[in-house]
């Protein structure tokens, strides 16, 4: 794991810690950083799933008789 100097904003460290129940900064930050980067696979996932419910890839789900027997 690399080191950086940064400057962060106390007010938003704060929030971020409560939010997350961290206790020391690196916590904290790896943990909104984790949090962006699955938010950003889920937004992409969701994405796709649009795409293919607007390409009429689960028409088929509408007839039950397709899923139950």
């Amino acid at each position: 794991m690399g080191k950086e100097l940064i400057d962060l904003d106390e007010q938003a460290l704060a929030k971020a810690s409560a939010y997350f129940d961290t206790t020391t900064n690196d916590g904290t930050v790896n943990a909104a950083l984790r949090d962006v980067a699955e938010r950003q696979r889920r937004l992409e996932a969701f994405d796709r799933l649009r795409e293919l419910t607007a390409g009429s890839e689960f028409d088929y789900l509408l007839d039950k008789r397709n899923y139950r027997r």
